[in-house]
């Protein structure tokens, strides 16, 4: 029987929620204003491969998983709608960004193999559990900061993914198999991410103005910093990285344990959580408003 929770929280976004929702730290505030148009496009073509492959799933205990991984990521994706429709309600031009990148992962769903779509959802995700606990490890400073609506969204989800960390793994293995085939596909993975983090970051410098933003989205991009070192925008000040209130010893092992969840030895469950992960669990159970998390 899977442990998975079906949550459903709703959170009142409207034209009051800012593009710069933290503004003591612009870059994580458009860092997440991205992730949240990604969620998007990555979750429906997640679902529309889960559903694909749900025919084939001959052990129960792994169907009843896949069933209700489908109903988080659902409840993920709608809520991540409605905060990018809010913004999209002060800057029309973002519907054209969110158009694009869910085009290209149409496409993706369009031309390649289940298998390489399972691939694709069983690799992200792996690398959600290290990466996500690492924001978690550290949300007073990341989140607790900025608008609570936006925050109690990400918080949540965030949670709910270290949550289905298995979800993802079980069912490549249990329809593809091939454990080193997930490796395989990676440099191809990646290329197509990039591709899509491309278009987020440039429809957002294009439709958001500099004084909403704080930011030179390109500047998120990784590695921008490294090989545009010496270059600066006139028209933009100096802003710190979105990640630097984490050490950057936490930064390094994080990046290690990412790679790791690449690798078909990698196990899910053995990944190392949050204790903010199990507060807010309970913070649900007893009933508390976690779609205002911090102010609550």
């Amino acid at each position: 029987m899977t442990e998975l929770r079906i949550r459903r929280i709703r959170f009142d976004f409207d034209e009051t929620v800012p593009f710069n929702w933290n503004t003591a730290n612009p870059a994580f505030s458009t860092y997440m204003n991205m992730v949240s148009i990604m969620a998007i496009c990555f979750e429906k073509m997640l679902v529309a491969a889960v559903r694909e492959a749900m025919p084939l799933i001959t052990d129960p205990a792994v169907a009843e998983e896949a069933d209700a991984f489908l109903r988080q990521e659902a409840q993920h994706a709608g809520a991540h709608r409605r905060h990018v429709r809010a913004l999209i309600r002060s800057h029309p031009g973002l519907q054209q960004t969110l158009d694009a990148a869910i085009g290209a992962y149409d496409q993706l769903t369009e031309t390649t193999s289940l298998r390489h779509r399972l691939a694709y959802v069983a690799d992200l995700e792996a690398a959600f559990t290290p990466f996500f606990t690492m924001l978690l490890d550290h949300e007073a400073a990341l989140f607790r900061p900025g608008d609570d609506r936006v925050a109690s969204l990400f918080v949540w989800h965030f949670v709910e993914e270290i949550e289905h960390r298995s979800s993802a793994l079980l069912i490549y293995d249990a329809v593809v198999g091939d454990k080193w085939y997930r490796m395989r596909a990676l440099p191809r993975i990646v290329r197509h991410l990039m591709h899509v983090v491309l278009l987020i970051t440039n429809g957002i410098n294009e439709h958001v103005p500099p004084a909403d933003r704080a930011i030179d989205t390109s500047t998120i991009i990784p590695l921008y910093r490294l090989v545009h070192r010496t270059r600066k925008d006139p028209d933009m000040p100096g802003v710190r990285p979105a990640l630097h209130p984490v050490p950057w010893r936490q930064k390094l092992l994080t990046a290690w344990r990412v790679l790791g969840s690449q690798t078909p030895m990698h196990n899910p469950a053995h990944a190392v959580i949050p204790a903010f992960a199990d507060d807010w669990i309970a913070r649900y159970d007893r009933g508390d408003d976690v779609s205002h998390g911090y102010t609550s």
